[in-house]
């Protein structure tokens, strides 16, 4: 199943590459796959890419980001590993070998042997066969760079396809290497002492990498003057995120490295990190310093909200009408003064008909307005539901409703989640959306799927979407007391296709917990700081 599902979710992205280069596709598949099958794997709960199955209801646990993202990423490193003509010239003796037959993952990695001469099956069992991937920590004296991972009595080895670049030639790999060992030594030749050094190239390899505090600090201007390309400035800051969600660095490191993207142009670096910011701004709404990281969120938003403004110029591509979405929306959600102001404007405009708003300011709008409204807001919106003709536009005003502040309201959007209104199916985006949308639509999410569990489970069960709804309502709770609470439910209500789902879940509430526990002081006390002397930008 990986093989056929993993497959096809990595040669979509190939083939969108090849067709439209100017779509910088790859960067998209880093941030929609790769970083999300990354964040699953790290988890205790999760299952190496080839699993054997004893029951029909474990199919269903195995249709996850593991199988697809996974599956999908680590090919990728594979064909970078092979190269493309040694790639292609096995593929094809595959194909050719077994058509009109079936086939077992051994029998590519033997194909792929045979045209590449690289020990294929070796490396790739590492990857498949269990769960998991490794952090490489890196030092570097002038020239020689020492790299290792996981130096214990039981840990897990991997044989991992290394590259590095150097600011000489940020998209050219200046050494490649595969690890098959947890410590190595490599000499890179002619790297000056002011030059930048940096792992994994075109974020390719399926690994994290943590950098010696010199070599970050030498990277930091490489984000600030846009030299790293899009895609590893983007897995920098996704691996330093995840180190600091681990426990393994400060997650006030994370911050002042996001501060040095201001002059970031890429829309998908941008929504990586507004992905970031968003669960760590889900954390804190447990906190009594939550406005303190809405205004971080819009101190590093608005310059960036200024230069692209409300409307589009011309010569822009698909990628800068996203952007445009995507800021205006983190901006507008954190209460920015202007844009809220702006967004009240022109959604008075389109409710009278005098301006209609463009599809891809809609999103941004109603989410700031609902934020800030009231229940005239709401029964605005409804209203606009109502009378939708395109199913696009309906989900599109389902998706934000969540984002309604008082508590009447989030239960009015709630019972409107179970009304004949939403299609069965659109039901979850709902729920899941007044969960995600603040610290009280959490616990009122949780509460209304405990009282109508049997209509959800009866309308859900054995598909994914039971899955779907119970991680979008449970995984923002950050109190360890909140996992044994879900754990009880789901033993006295079981649900078998979520099975592990729930686990990876629990898994994640006691994470945030020891997360809050660990870094809630000292980003407050560096919140606090930053507002007596801002930076300096």
């Amino acid at each position: 199943m990986w093989l056929n599902e993993g497959f096809a979710s990595w040669i979509e992205y190939l083939c969108v590459d090849h067709c439209f280069p100017e779509y910088d596709i790859w960067t998209q598949f880093v941030s929609a796959d790769y970083t999300r099958a990354q964040e699953l794997d790290a988890l205790d709960n999760s299952h190496p890419i080839e699993v054997s199955v004893g029951h029909p209801s474990e199919v269903d646990e195995i249709f996850d980001a593991i199988s697809y993202s996974k599956g999908a990423s680590v090919i990728r490193m594979l064909h970078d590993y092979i190269g493309d003509k040694d790639f292609k010239k096995g593929m094809n003796m595959y194909l050719t070998k077994f058509q009109q037959k079936n086939a077992a993952t051994e029998d590519l990695w033997e194909s792929l042997e045979n045209a590449s001469g690289k020990p294929i099956a070796a490396v790739m069992n590492t990857w498949t066969k269990q769960m998991g991937f490794p952090l490489i920590y890196v030092e570097a004296e002038q020239c020689k760079i020492y790299l290792f991972f996981c130096l214990g009595e039981d840990c897990p080895q991997w044989m991992v396809p290394i590259t590095i670049s150097t600011s000489e030639d940020p998209n050219q790999a200046k050494l490649k290497i595969l690890m098959d060992k947890p410590e190595m030594n490599v000499v890179l030749k002619n790297v000056k002492p002011d030059q930048w050094v940096k792992l994994n190239l075109g974020t390719v390899g399926f690994y994290r990498t943590q950098y010696s505090s010199a070599m970050l600090e030498s990277l930091l201007p490489g984000i600030r003057d846009l030299s790293l390309p899009p895609v590893d400035r983007l897995g920098l800051q996704n691996d330093l995120f995840s180190l600091a969600r681990a426990g393994i660095i400060s997650t006030v490191e994370v911050l002042k490295v996001m501060e040095a993207f201001v002059n970031e142009p890429n829309y998908t670096v941008w929504s990586d990190l507004s992905c970031n910011l968003g669960i760590l701004s889900t954390l804190l709404s447990h906190t009594d310093f939550y406005e303190e990281i809405q205004e971080f969120v819009k101190d590093v938003f608005s310059p960036i909200g200024e230069r692209l403004g409300w409307d589009p110029k011309p010569g822009e591509g698909h990628l800068d009408a996203l952007l445009r979405g995507l800021v205006l929306g983190k901006l507008g959600k954190a209460g920015h003064k202007a844009t809220l102001e702006e967004a009240r404007r022109r959604f008075k405009d389109h409710v009278e008909g005098k301006q209609i708003l463009s599809a891809d300011l809609r999103s941004p709008v109603y989410l700031t307005v609902l934020k800030h409204g009231d229940g005239t807001t709401l029964d605005i919106m409804l209203k606009l539901h109502k009378q939708a003709d395109m199913q696009e536009e309906k989900n599109r005003i389902e998706r934000v409703l969540g984002a309604t502040l008082l508590p009447d309201l989030i239960q009015k959007v709630l019972t409107f989640a179970l009304s004949e209104e939403v299609r069965p199916q659109d039901t979850v985006s709902v729920i899941g959306g007044v969960a995600g949308g603040s610290k009280h639509g959490r616990k009122a999410a949780w509460k209304f799927i405990k009282d109508n569990w049997e209509e959800l489970y009866n309308r859900y069960q054995g598909g994914f979407l039971i899955s779907r709804l119970i991680k979008l309502s449970v995984e923002g709770f950050a109190v360890d007391k909140m996992a044994g609470e879900v754990k009880a439910f789901f033993e006295s209500h079981p649900a078998p296709s979520a099975e592990r789902t729930i686990q990876q879940c629990c898994e994640n509430i006691l994470l945030n917990a020891a997360w809050l526990k660990r870094d809630a002081e000292s980003i407050h006390q560096y919140l606090l700081q930053r507002k007596a002397s801002p930076p300096t930008v």
